[in-house]
């Protein structure tokens, strides 16, 4: 558990944020400007706050009332920025080896689980100006991860790269925290970056954290602020890889609220994903319509409406064991007569595979 209440003032800007992460991949996510790189730096020691309080685990990093600042290099916080920021002048090798140098005896993540998780295998004689620069993010973040880091923190690390990079990267990072077990905080504005490697995410404005809390729980929230910007309303459920029709192209993935049929996945059967549907993709029909395109129709029982802009309603779908969120017009609502208890229709029009 990572425990953050901090406060800091920089010129006309001021971090107030309180906060608790896990043992997953928790997010910041907010526009520039919101203070997210200024928490990160936080917790690594290069910019120490004016108050409050940074506990990792069950270390004390910094607490302005016991006056506990503990210094960077003890901290054991992992650090990968934009640039990957590599030594120049050594190998790929020597920048793995040199935190794995330095780390003492209790060394628990290897230097060979490294490089094969990262893909890195073939680089390792290289020196940094030859590698493109998806490959040089991978070996920052073997390097952060060699030092034995007690919480990996990245900032922006995919911020430099274009769309084929990141393509790239993005696989190679969904496996650390799985196969290590460290906590990573994850800085970003993008929001396919959240959806795709976060399990928990803080939304961030002004120096202020909006709304914390489970991925899934805060974007099914029917108020949402609009600090989430494009991370968007909708909900995202845990589903397993049943079956595939390849002659119709199509994936069955099961998750608590009922079978969805996606297009094609390139997954074993069997195997664990994340689905994301979003509210605006969400119909709602009072029976089962007949010779329509749509495929994903769920029984649902209205949970709650609220009024979100002008004419229009969200509503908080249960769908056997899972939830669905609907965003539809204020109209619809009141032709339908949708209200707590409504029995009714989910006519999911779009599917997005979140991991």
């Amino acid at each position: 558990m990572i425990e953050i209440d901090i406060g800091k003032r920089l010129g006309t800007f001021a971090l107030d944020v309180a906060f608790q992460a896990g043992g997953g991949v928790t997010a910041l996510f907010g526009r520039s400007g919101a203070g997210k790189s200024t928490i990160v730096k936080a917790i690594a020691g290069l910019t120490p706050p004016d108050r409050g309080r940074i506990k990792v685990g069950e270390t004390v990093l910094f607490d302005s009332a016991s006056r506990v600042n503990v210094p960077v290099e003890r901290r054991r916080a992992g650090v990968v920025f934009q640039d990957g920021r590599l030594f120049p002048h050594l190998s790929v090798k020597q920048n793995l080896l040199y935190g794995f140098a330095r780390a003492g005896s209790d060394k628990r993540v290897d230097a060979e689980g490294v490089i094969g998780v990262l893909g890195i295998e073939g680089l390792l004689e290289r020196r940094p100006l030859t590698l493109s620069g998806g490959e040089r993010q991978r070996v920052a973040v073997g390097r952060a991860l060699l030092a034995q880091p007690r919480v990996l923190l990245m900032d922006e690390p995919l911020a430099s790269l274009d769309a084929v990079r990141k393509a790239e990267v993005l696989p190679y990072l969904e496996a650390l925290n799985a196969r290590f077990g460290i906590p990573i905080i994850y800085v970003t504005h993008d929001a396919d970056e959240v959806l795709r490697l976060a399990s928990d995410v803080v939304l961030l404005a002004n120096g202020k954290a909006v709304v914390s809390g489970p991925l899934g729980t805060v974007t099914s929230r029917l108020n949402l602020p609009a600090e989430a910007g494009t991370l968007g309303l909708g909900a995202i459920l845990g589903g397993r890889v049943e079956s595939h029709d390849a002659a119709r192209g199509l994936t069955v993935v099961a998750t608590p609220a009922g079978a969805f049929r996606l297009p094609l996945l390139q997954r074993d059967a069997g195997a664990r994903v994340a689905i994301r549907v979003a509210a605006r993709d969400v119909s709602i029909a009072l029976a089962r319509p007949e010779a329509i395109s749509v495929q994903n129709m769920f029984d649902v029982v209205v949970d709650e409406v609220r009024a979100a802009a002008p004419h229009v309603a969200r509503l908080a779908l249960r769908a056997g064991e899972g939830r669905l969120v609907a965003e539809i017009t204020a109209d619809a609502v009141a032709r339908l007569k949708l209200a707590p208890g409504a029995k009714a229709v989910a006519l999911v029009k779009s599917v997005a595979l979140a991991r």
